[in-house]
């Protein structure tokens, strides 16, 4: 369920005070990168640093990290049983991000981290990390049309919701690449706050770093992860101002070659499921401005010659098909459609009825084979390989969908 409001999760924390510093990440697409970058950076400068990301990838835990590992399974369950158990003798009826929330933030006490880095969950002004009182730097990615029933039916709505984060007296850092319209909407709470402000552009950001502008050709990187990278880079160094002035940002760039954010332009093998030597690309693109950013990488890199992809999508229950399918496939295309299954802590979510999609693509014009799988996502693999051929394979439409391949992966994979 959610129920956004800051008054249960405020009386959850309330008896034990945060005692680390934040950097504060919202926006709608980019920010569970911004947030790897921002952590594997302030690790990489001796800083002990904490992570949390919404939502989990695998298991329920891998969303809190401690120096870029994921916290220890024993850990997270006995916090998390404490945190519910106070829950109940508050009789608050806190909802399950709300306790996600407050475990979280336990064991970043806990393990005496100095930093934590914390994306927000939904929106931003009423998300229950809203409560951090000690933020180093807000920073808010690119911002579009997602979430509409609690943020707003209009960009500069939802654009005003994610501005929520932002706090007189804390720095921020927005992503220059957003829509004029968004950027008007963060430019003026930022005016009414009164508050020191980067606007972060991958152009000028790599002007001001020239190591930065070397980094981004480097590793060749497509224009969104530019500006992920961009924001992440300024957030830094507003940081380290803060906290460890005699330290420069541009010292550990070199950290940003070896950060990955799974199941985001993922380049996986399915060689221990089905028989397919050639890699396929996992991402987890699900809603129309990451569906677009998606669509245009498969369109400059794996159509060479007007190759044909073959595609396994799914989607959430309630998402806007259209806006997520219409940027991706393409006319001669194969799309094997599934469901994925529950996703543990969140059972408020499910996969969009496979009849529908699947009826949706094929109504696509001079679309070429389409299968309903359910929620046989190994019969769906084994189908698109094969159809593939060898050709380019990608499997997209939903974060919970990269979660059930990359889970079938690790538990098929043998224990060294």
């Amino acid at each position: 369920m959610i129920e956004l409001g800051l008054s249960r999760i405020s009386r959850l924390v309330q008896q034990s005070p945060l005692l680390w510093k934040a950097i504060h990440v919202a926006g709608t697409n980019g920010k569970g990168s911004i947030t790897s970058y921002v952590s594997g950076l302030l690790a990489a400068g001796g800083v002990r640093c904490g992570r949390f990301t919404s939502p989990h990838l695998i298991d329920r835990w891998d969303c809190i990290t401690i120096d870029e590992e994921v916290v220890q399974e024993s850990l997270f369950r006995q916090v998390e049983d404490q945190v519910k158990q106070r829950d109940q003798r508050l009789g608050l009826g806190a909802t399950e991000f709300e306790l996600l929330t407050a475990t979280a933030f336990e064991i970043f006490n806990r393990e005496r981290v100095e930093v934590a880095v914390v994306e927000v969950g939904i929106g931003g002004r009423l998300d229950a990390t809203n409560i951090l009182s000690n933020v180093l730097v807000s920073v808010i990615s690119k911002i579009g049309l997602d979430h509409e029933a609690f943020l707003g039916n209009s960009i500069q709505a939802i654009a005003r919701e994610k501005a929520g984060i932002l706090k007189s007296g804390v720095p921020c850092v927005i992503d220059g690449t957003n829509p004029p319209e968004v950027l008007h909407v963060l430019q003026s709470r930022i005016r009414e706050l009164g508050i020191d402000a980067a606007v972060a552009h991958p152009d000028t950001m790599g002007q001001r770093i020239p190591e930065l502008a070397h980094l981004f050709k480097e590793l060749d990187l497509e224009p969104h992860q530019k500006a992920n990278m961009s924001c992440a880079v300024a957030a830094l160094q507003k940081a380290l101002e803060q906290i460890r002035p005699e330290k420069k940002a541009e010292d550990l760039l070199p950290t940003l070659s070896h950060i990955r954010w799974p199941g985001r332009l993922q380049q996986v093998s399915l060689r221990p499921l089905v028989a397919r030597e050639e890699p396929v690309l996992l991402d987890g693109a699900h809603n129309g401005q990451s569906a677009d950013v998606l669509g245009k990488y498969v369109d400059r890199r794996l159509r060479q010659s007007g190759q044909r992809v073959t595609w396994i999508v799914a989607a959430s229950h309630g998402k806007n098909i259209s806006e997520i399918l219409e940027p991706l496939i393409r006319p001669g295309d194969n799309v094997a459609v599934v469901g994925f299954g529950p996703v543990d802590g969140m059972p408020w979510v499910r996969a969009a009825d496979t009849t529908h999609l699947s009826g949706y693509v094929q109504s696509i014009q001079g679309i070429a084979a389409v299968k309903n799988f359910d929620t046989d996502i190994l019969g769906a693999m084994t189908w698109a390989s094969t159809i593939a051929d060898g050709g380019p394979l990608v499997i997209a439409g939903s974060l919970y969908l990269v979660s059930d391949v990359l889970r079938l992966l690790r538990d098929k994979r043998p224990v060294l």
